[in-house]
């Protein structure tokens, strides 16, 4: 079982205010300072400081509350495993292109493999995984495009191509062409906090270029419409090779790329660090 204290810097860490944390942990506020001054002493630093009337995490702050959101999952998971025994409980989170197109077969040999298991899964944007992982509320994640791999335990889980699609009949369909040649484009993509978007926009930084440098950008989260509107010609996108193999296969959708900009895209497998049944979890994901 969590220290009372852990439990108190973590509620203050997700509140930072001291009046609110003490509500929401039924506590006394003074009794939340203490707690928190107990820490500090422990550990001989300060892990709260105010600029004005704004109550920040110090970067001590900041690695401690690292290290204890995996404490607090391993607790709970802990406690929860050596109860009575219970059918597995696994709660996944997969960016929209893993958990549209690449993680059923997964799932299915896991739930076949596992028949009294207990399953969900979230399928949105990277950095809303993130955030529900910190906050306890997924086991894992699996995750595409840029984020900061040090603040996890992350492993890699494969490469994907990532290029240019439009409509078969575009002038662009089956070239390589060079970046400026497509910046007088209206551009199809997915929300900001996807990492498909963050993908293509880190190759254009690159070449000193931005979303700017174009005439449209229209921002869409759900690949089918994506995909629907740059077949009827509406513009391009940049999308995963999963997403679009079924459509270039048909010919509704064809394929150009980069010529100077070479793009693909990395899947990972990301949990809290130290996490003890990250092992288990990769396993039944194969």
């Amino acid at each position: 079982m969590l220290d009372p204290r852990w439990n108190t810097f973590l509620v203050l860490c997700e509140t930072m205010n001291y009046t609110r944390a003490a509500e929401q942990l039924c506590l006394t506020q003074p009794a939340v300072t203490r707690h928190i001054h107990y820490l500090e002493d422990h550990y001989g630093c300060r892990l709260f400081s105010y600029e004005g009337k704004t109550l920040r995490l110090t970067e001590a702050g900041m690695r401690l509350r690292e290290f204890t959101r995996s404490m607090a999952y391993n607790s709970k998971k802990v406690e929860a495993t050596m109860a009575a025994p219970a059918p597995i409980s696994l709660r996944v989170g997969a960016s929209k292109t893993i958990g549209e197109y690449v993680i059923a077969p997964r799932v299915e040999r896991f739930l076949r493999s596992q028949p009294e298991a207990s399953f969900s899964l979230l399928v949105d944007n990277t950095q809303v995984l993130l955030r529900a992982l910190e906050a306890g509320q997924l086991d894992f994640a699996l995750v595409e495009g840029f984020f900061d791999r040090s603040r996890y335990d992350a492993q890699l889980c494969r490469q994907e191509a990532f290029f240019g699609v439009c409509a078969p009949q575009h002038r662009l369909a089956g070239r390589a062409v060079p970046l400026d040649e497509i910046t007088g484009e209206r551009l199809i993509l997915r929300e900001p906090g996807s990492g498909t978007r963050a993908i293509f926009e880190e190759a254009l930084q690159r070449q000193n270029y931005t979303l700017d440098s174009f005439p449209s950008v229209v921002t869409i989260s759900d690949f089918s419409t994506i995909k629907s509107l740059v077949a009827d010609g509406l513009g391009l996108s940049f999308l995963y090779a999963p997403v679009v193999e079924q459509e270039l296969e048909a010919g509704t959708l064809a394929r150009f790329d980069l010529a100077e900009v070479p793009m693909s895209g990395a899947f990972y497998f990301v949990c809290l660090k130290d996490n003890l049944f990250a092992k288990n979890w990769m396993d039944w994901m194969q």
